[in-house]
């Protein structure tokens, strides 16, 4: 299959592409970050959403995985415009295209759509209650997708890995602070599900196997605090547990609100796909496997100097 990644230079994108290159033909989209990529890259302006139509028809893939957004909570509270051009309009135009030409279309979306103030998991059926900018325009994405193109599939995400940078993920927090015996906070009154991003990757692209659409939740099958989580990166990387201290979000200073708990369930996916969710353990597993590889002095060598 042609697969299109739309912010390929992203945490996602580059490991989606990485991930898949080997059985699919990879088109990344990107704007300027990647040189020497293993596979094919269209530079763009994102901000420009109606480039997307002519690209598509020119490239003519299959399927369409848009993992372009303004992901940063706290920039999303200073620039809300391009948040909403970014995470809601672009996701919209992008839909509706692929909907045209019959293109199966992947749009990923967040946890942080909820409040956290539920008791347990949330599912597919809870309704959204957005905290924060970044929260209400992926929320209105969601929408948007749905409305324009309701074969889509909107995948909830939450996942950690390697990036290009190297400082985009929770995971590389933890693992970058830590080797250089720096004390950091973890916090211990948000709960999240991480996922792996090669099994997110994964996962994705078998959703699309079996031709899936609608909402989902794509998250790891283990809900922890990120304290807990900073505590099993340090134990398998064999660092400092010590270094991480125990906060509460609330007294962290960010600027925009975060959500308490996002357990999310993911009995609708495994369900669907007829197989559980790859574990936690065996995704920390190979996040490390990657470290002693080399894996992220590997894609940061594509990174635009």
């Amino acid at each position: 299959m042609k697969l299109l990644i739309t912010g390929a230079s992203g945490l996602l994108g580059i490991n989606l592409a990485m991930e898949t290159m080997r059985e699919h033909e990879v088109i990344g989209v990107d704007r300027g970050r990647l040189r020497s990529a293993p596979f094919q890259v269209i530079e763009t302006n994102f901000f420009n959403t109606e480039a997307f139509t002519p690209m598509l028809d020119s490239t003519e893939p299959d399927w369409v995985i848009n993992c372009a957004a303004m992901a940063n909570l706290d920039e999303c509270e200073k620039y809300p415009d391009q948040a909403k051009i970014l995470n809601t309009d672009l996701p919209r135009e992008l839909a509706a295209t692929c909907a045209e030409r019959k293109i199966k279309f992947v749009h990923l979306s967040t946890d942080a759509v909820f409040d956290g103030t539920k008791q347990g998991a949330y599912t597919e059926e809870d309704a959204p209650n957005p905290q924060s900018v970044y929260a209400q325009t992926k929320f209105e994405g969601e929408c948007a997708v749905q409305s324009v193109n309701p074969q889509a599939i909107i995948a909830r995400v939450n996942f950690y890995g390697w990036s290009l940078g190297g400082w985009r993920s929770l995971g590389e927090f933890f693992v970058n602070n830590l080797s250089e015996g720096k004390p950091v906070y973890g916090f211990t009154d948000v709960i999240f599900c991480p996922m792996w991003v090669n099994h997110l990757a994964r996962t994705l692209i078998a959703m699309l196997e079996k031709d899936l659409h609608g909402l989902y939740h794509v998250v790891g099958a283990q809900p922890m605090s990120k304290y807990q989580f900073g505590v099993e990166v340090a134990r398998k990387f064999g660092l400092r547990e010590s270094l991480i201290e125990p906060q509460s979000v609330e007294r962290s200073g960010l600027t925009a609100k975060r959500s308490h708990n996002l357990w999310l369930s993911v009995h609708k996916l495994s369900t669907d796909l007829g197989r559980p969710l790859p574990d936690f353990s065996t995704g920390l597993e190979g996040f490390y496997a990657q470290f002693q590889q080399g894996y992220p002095q590997k894609i940061r060598s594509y990174q635009q100097s």
